[in-house]
């Protein structure tokens, strides 16, 4: 029996390089975005009771949902839930098809899952900004005819918001879905994002995610929009995604609206004092973020990173995507102390 690894999978997976997240290592961890504060739970015998874990969980997440509505002010209708906004992904690539469009650089994802579906995808550079080159946008939808849109605001790994103007006229000259990735909203002091629109265009999904505001761990997404979208797109939903535990810590987090304003206002003082301090620094060019997260740009990208790492501190290297680049997460204010005084000290 010829078994061989080449011969078991279709050609074209072989060929991809899947998302590697960094290794758990010991030390300061700067390097995945996430919220360094997490709310507390009271924990017991009676949850297990109450939520009956020998039974599936609730398949469509009624009183999530209810909930999840309440705090982003929209209607239960509009919402559907996902293991992560990276499954949600999923499926809105499964069912629409390709081509998928995206800028590029952007979330890895969008990339990933199209190539792995099968699906031949449409990469369009950022201009000298990192914004929407709105024109090349606009050619890739006459000449390409993308099934499905996605562009990233914030967009990560770069921090900045695009365009507002520049994305609603691709939502409305696009004849196809069009995804605003919203993971970093709660840190762009823009309001509501794009929900404020999800009434008015048919073609429009929003998606955010718990991970970037305390609770990655829970692994909990949702995407946003009409609901004759909604119900076509969970007919790709797997039975049961969100489990009976995610499902209850996030309601009983959810009450706990002021603690979410509260560290979403520490994280954006920090960022700034962080941005700041990182701009005194010789040799280090600084890119404007509106997420929790900063860009920044040194002579030697590669060995920084490595005496970072030496140090005891673990950010992104992106020099491979984004040429002398790193990408550091706005922790406590004591871990960015720390971690200012190593960079100079590598420097």
């Amino acid at each position: 029996m010829d078994l061989r690894i080449e011969n078991l999978f279709r050609p074209d997976i072989l060929r991809i390089e899947g998302y590697r997240p960094e290794a758990f290592l010991k030390g300061i961890k700067l390097d995945a975005n996430e919220c360094p504060y997490t709310p507390s739970l009271m924990w017991g015998p009676k949850m297990v009771r109450e939520w009956q874990l020998n039974r599936y969980p609730d398949p469509e997440a009624q009183a999530l949902k209810k909930a999840v509505a309440r705090f982003w002010n929209v209607r239960p209708e509009n919402i559907l839930q996902g293991n992560g906004s990276d499954e949600l992904i999923y499926y809105l690539i499964a069912v629409t098809g390709g081509p998928v469009c995206y800028p590029v650089p952007t979330f890895s994802m969008y990339g990933i899952i199209a190539r792995i579906l099968g699906y031949r995808t449409i990469e369009i550079p950022l201009d000298e900004r990192f914004d929407i080159p709105l024109e090349l946008f606009r050619k890739a939808i006459r000449e390409e005819r993308p099934r499905i849109i996605f562009l990233s605001s914030p967009n990560n790994p770069t921090g900045n918001c695009f365009s507002e103007e520049k994305m609603l006229t691709i939502i409305k000259e696009a004849n196809c879905i069009v995804v605003i990735d919203e993971a970093y909203q709660a840190y762009a002091e823009n309001g509501d994002g794009f929900l404020r629109y999800i009434r008015d265009f048919p073609n429009l999904l929003v998606t955010r995610t718990f991970s970037k505001i305390g609770l990655a761990g829970i692994r909990l997404g949702f995407v946003f929009g009409h609901e004759d979208l909604l119900r076509e797109i969970n007919k790709a939903r797997l039975p049961y995604n969100v489990n009976s535990l995610t499902q209850w810590i996030a309601l009983q987090i959810l009450r706990k609206k002021a603690f979410f304003k509260g560290i979403v206002k520490k994280i954006i003082s920090e960022r700034q004092r962080l941005m700041e301090s990182l701009e005194r620094i010789e040799g280090v060019t600084v890119y404007p973020s509106k997420a929790n997260f900063i860009l920044f740009k040194v002579r030697d990208a590669g060995s920084v990173h490595r005496g970072l790492l030496k140090r005891g501190f673990i950010i992104k290297n992106l020099n491979g995507l984004l040429p002398g680049c790193l990408r550091v997460t706005v922790g406590r204010p004591e871990e960015n102390r720390a971690f200012l005084k190593a960079l100079k000290e590598v420097l």
